[in-house]
Parts: C-alpha cells; sequence; structure tokens
C-alpha cells in the first residue's frame, strides 16, 4: 500500500534522512522508532506529501503522493484543529475539505470517539486526550484508505493510549493501512511491523519478534540491584559489553557471548558488597532499540 524508496532530505546540507525505503501492505499497523531528531516526522512528512524528498519516490497504492493524497489522512504531532471553533465546526471544515457533507457519517464518528458530548464546546478547551480524539475524527472525515500518525498518543493518560489502540486495530481490520511514529516501547509492541530509525537511516525491519532476534548471537542477564553510577562504570569496560540497562532496581546487561556470566558476578560483588547470582533472560524491544541506536 506505501512504497518508499531510497528516500533522502538534506536541511541546509545535513542529511536528515538516508536512503531510506519502506515497504507496508494494505491493512497493516507500521511503526516507526527513533531518537529524537533521527527523522521520524521529515519521513512521514515526505510520506503524505507535505515536503518533497531530494532523491527517492513514493507511490500509495498505484498512485503518487499528489495524486494519493485525497485517500490518506494525518493526524500531527501537535495539535493542529482550530482551538477558537467548536468541535463541531472543526469537523465540518474538514470533512467540507473533501467535499464531504454527508452529517450522519460526521456524527457516526463524533459517537465512535466519544466526542458527542463535547460538540459544541471550544476544541481548545479540550483536555489533551479529547483534542487527539478530535484530531482523528477530522482526519478520519473523509473515509481515507491510509492514516498518517505522528506520536498520536504523546502526553495522554494510558487508558485514553489503550482506548485509542484498540481503535487502531479496529480501523486495521476495515482495512486501513496505519502509519504510526512513537516513542513507547509498549506501542511498538502493539505494530505488525516496524523499522528502527537512527540518524535518518533504517537500522533494523521487521515484526516485533523479528526485532528481537535482530542482535543475533548474544547473551542477556539480569539481576537486582540499586542503580549505582560507578557499577556501571564498572561494567561498561568489560570485553564484549553491548548495553546496561536500568529499570528500577532492575540491572539487564546484554554481552557477546565470550563475555563470561561468573566474571560480570564478580564485578557486581564488588563494587556492592553483596554476592550476586545473574539469571539469563530474553531481549526486549527497549533492549534492542537502544542498542542499535544509541550513539
Amino acid at each position: 500500500m506505501i512504497h518508499a524508496s531510497n528516500l533522502t532530505k538534506r536541511f541546509n546540507g545535513h542529511v536528515a534522512v538516508d536512503n531510506v525505503t519502506l515497504n507496508i501492505a494494505r491493512g497493516q499497523i507500521f511503526g516507526l522508532l527513533g531518537p529524537n531528531a533521527a527523522g521520524k516526522t521529515t519521513i512521514i512528512r515526505m510520506l503524505c506529501g507535505i515536503i518533497t524528498s531530494d532523491e527517492g519516490e513514493v507511490v500509495i497504492g498505484d498512485r503518487n503522493v499528489e495524486k494519493a493524497k485525497a485517500g490518506f489522512g494525518y493526524v500531527a504531532q501537535h495539535f493542529g484543529q482550530y482551538e477558537e471553533l467548536s468541535v463541531w465546526e472543526n469537523i465540518r471544515f474538514y470533512a467540507r475539505m473533501y467535499n464531504v457533507t454527508d452529517e450522519k457519517w460526521l456524527l457516526h464518528l463524533l459517537d465512535r470517539y466519544q466526542l458527542t458530548s463535547f460538540k459544541q464546546h471550544l476544541s481548545g478547551s479540550l483536555s489533551g486526550g479529547y483534542q487527539r480524539r478530535l484530531a482523528l475524527v477530522c482526519a478520519l472525515a473523509h473515509d481515507p484508505d491510509v492514516l498518517f500518525l505522528d506520536e498520536p498518543t504523546a502526553g495522554i493518560d494510558p487508558v485514553t493510549r489503550k482506548l485509542l489502540w484498540d481503535d487502531f486495530y479496529a480501523l486495521s481490520a476495515e482495512g486501513k493501512t496505519l502509519f504510526v511514529t512513537t516513542h513507547y516501547m509498549e506501542e511498538a509492541q502493539r505494530c505488525h511491523k516496524l523499522a528502527f530509525l537512527s540518524s535518518g537511516r533504517i537500522v533494523a525491519e521487521g515484526s516485533p519478534d523479528e526485532l528481537k532476534k535482530s542482535l543475533g548471537d548474544v547473551r542477556v542477564f539480569t539481576t537486582t540491584v540499586p542503580y549505582r553510577p560507578e557499577l556501571r562504570e564498572a561494567l561498561l569496560g568489560t570485553d564484549g559489553m553491548i548495553l546496561i540497562n536500568q529499570f528500577g532496581n532492575e540491572l539487564r546487561i546484554i554481552v557477546k557471548p565470550e563475555a563470561e556470566k561468573p566474571h560480570l558476578e564478580e564485578i557486581i560483588y564488588k563494587v556492592t558488597g553483596t554476592p550476586c547470582s545473574l539469571k539469563s533472560a530474553r531481549p526486549n524491544l527497549e533492549d534492542i532499540f537502544i542498542a542499535l541506536t544509541q550513539e
């Protein structure tokens, strides 16, 4: 459904997106993850035709971007609706941009996203979660085949995030293709397919399960120990160290096969003064993401 070939974009001589190729099937939820300034928003804007690429091409369905624009919706990273207009006025405005005048359909969307009771409220007075719902309704007003969602759940509560993702699955089941950028690993796990972006380049791509194997032959160890900067420094000097990741009191260590477990346990004991028994584990998505995108 979405095919991007060798996309490249430069700003004042800086390469923001470097030779990116993506192939996304109809009905798929595709997630693009990367650190800040990795090029995610630039890619989504090129795919939408908001900006043009310096090199490469984009085909959506069997059409180029200009001809395909009427068939997709876009939810921006920041709230882009008119705050001085009511919820209903915003929806009707965006619908009429695509010559949609079926108010029964628009009322259906209003109800689907639980905005009926806010119909006459100014959009600027809505909470962040309801502003996201309104942005999604405006993007769906013309019933597009493709949705581009740039960090659609940023800054909203976990309950609303889950409700929106339940709806993303429903939209996918209806045959719509969703292109999502996100910083949340739990959202990445929900996508059918993912790509990790670093400094404008794709460094890994596949399903969440496939990406968990992308580091190849590595070992993952965990133990319970509070964060200590001196322990981190001691472990970083170990041959074969790939990643040290702290989750509260859980320490996760990813190493190459040549790094020996007893040696790691000895380092931890020397720093903490407490005997340590490392447990074997499997890489999670955050482990993979940080390992592949860290500078």
